[in-house]
């Protein structure tokens, strides 16, 4: 029984997929919703017995999840169940795109559950290509500029990715996460391999300079999608960072030094860029750039400091959580806005936004007092001028909130995030950018 809940949460997803080539349209949808259920119910009643050995299946696979990585992948499930339901159009609209969807799935799940070199590589691939059709899913003239883009900075950031856990795990002698994780704390693994496995995960969650492909992808994508790649894809290279990065064991000065100072500059300049904009989407984009720079801070934090190591992984465990329903709650809202009264539309986005913004009794006003706690472990006086960084990255985050919310309403009927006329295809656009009228109704997933 034990071995059957640990593997549920992966071959739920890719028999599903295989399932989805099959069935009616109408029942596509059904698949999307149920296959994240598994790792929900992994991530909230964990197994009690150990990983099965699965050292027969491909490369000596592995499976772990421990405290910090089990509230990752209730987030990612959570966010994967909201977009399914929404996704109905988009799904039953062509053959074989609920199984790219579901495959997009797999891959992000196997990241979080990943415990060997291997595994963690080929979900990562898997979730990279997956993506790809959603994005261009439009085939619009914009849709494929961005896929290009998308694709391009996908492909950089899988070779050095793989580049990097060869090179380390060639110095580890092991294709175990555990060990590699230690033989970097151990200084057995090169600056390089570390390099390139932190400059790899970083192309994934979107931290400048190379965030250039959301911008892009988000105002291109269905609202479904962009929701799963906001609020879950985009949480796969901050798994990757938990899994190969040994914090607490041993500090990266320079790591967590880049890592810290490009934190900060994404959490500044994508809420500057953000504030620019003009359509809903691209606003949330920036958002998402500039709320992930926060997490960066934590983990270059944790990466300076090992004293903050612990903290740090819970903090930033919440962060994508609260983070991950709060956006695709947004990104829901802009897919159901000419469809729901707008005091509805409005309200449930302001909740949502307040969540994002970190106003008091709200999910976001816990991740952003744990990532000020975390702060807080570095020496004086870069402690209290982090901190005082990122109160001002609060009030950005409020001040994007505000401008999407006057987008939202002043596109209604036919806004630029999904005016048909720009997609060449009027009945296309309308179908498979709309979602289902549900994003406003968990606004309070989003608190």
């Amino acid at each position: 029984m034990s071995a059957a809940l640990w593997t549920a949460p992966l071959a739920v997803p890719l028999l599903a997929a295989v399932v989805a080539l099959a069935v009616p349209p109408r029942r596509r949808p059904v698949l999307a919703v149920l296959a994240p259920l598994p790792a929900l119910l992994v991530a909230l009643v964990p197994p009690s017995g150990p990983a099965p050995d699965l050292s027969w299946l491909l490369l000596d696979v592995r499976l772990v999840l421990g405290d910090p990585h089990r509230v990752l992948l209730a987030a990612i499930a959570l966010v994967w169940v909201g977009g399914g339901t929404a996704a109905r159009d988009l799904l039953e609209h062509r053959v074989g795109t609920a199984s790219i969807w579901l495959l997009a799935l797999f891959g992000n799940l196997g990241v979080v559950m990943a415990g060997d070199v291997i595994t963690l590589y080929a979900a990562f691939s898997v979730l990279t290509f997956a993506a790809y059709p959603l994005v261009v899913h439009e085939r619009t003239a914009a849709a494929r500029r961005a896929g290009r883009v998308y694709l391009v900075m996908a492909l950089v950031g899988e070779a050095a990715l793989l580049s990097g856990l060869m090179l380390a795990a060639s110095a580890t002698g092991s294709t175990a996460l555990p060990a590699l994780a230690g033989a970097v704390a151990a200084g057995e693994v090169g600056a390089t391999a570390l390099g390139l496995m932190a400059a790899g995960f970083a192309v994934k969650v979107g931290i400048v300079p190379v965030h250039v492909w959301l911008p892009l992808a988000h105002p291109a994508a269905p609202v479904p999608a962009s929701a799963v790649l906001s609020g879950a894809m985009i949480k796969a290279g901050i798994a990757g960072w938990l899994k190969v990065l040994p914090l607490g064991a041993a500090p990266l000065p320079r790591l967590g030094t880049t890592l810290l100072v490009l934190g900060l500059v994404t959490v500044f300049l994508a809420a500057v860029l953000g504030l620019l904009q003009h359509r809903a989407k691209v606003v949330l984009a920036y958002s998402s750039i500039s709320q992930m720079g926060f997490i960066a801070v934590i983990i270059g934090v944790a990466a300076t400091a090992p004293a903050a190591a612990v903290p740090a992984a819970a903090a930033a465990s919440v962060y994508v959580l609260h983070h991950g329903l709060a956006k695709a709650t947004l990104f829901l809202s802009v897919g159901v806005r000419d469809h729901l009264p707008r005091w509805l539309v409005v309200a449930g986005s302001g909740l949502a936004g307040l969540a994002l913004a970190g106003a008091p009794l709200t999910s976001g006003f816990l991740a952003k007092l744990a990532a000020k706690d975390v702060a807080a472990s570095l020496p004086a006086p870069l402690d209290g001028r982090v901190t005082l960084a990122l109160n001002l990255g609060a009030i950005g985050t409020t001040l994007l909130i505000a401008r999407f919310l006057v987008l939202l309403v002043r596109d209604r009927h036919g806004g630029a995030d999904d005016d048909p006329r720009a997609s060449g295809d009027a009945s296309r656009g309308r179908r498979a950018g709309r979602s289902r009228p549900l994003g406003p109704v968990v606004a309070w997933g989003g608190l």
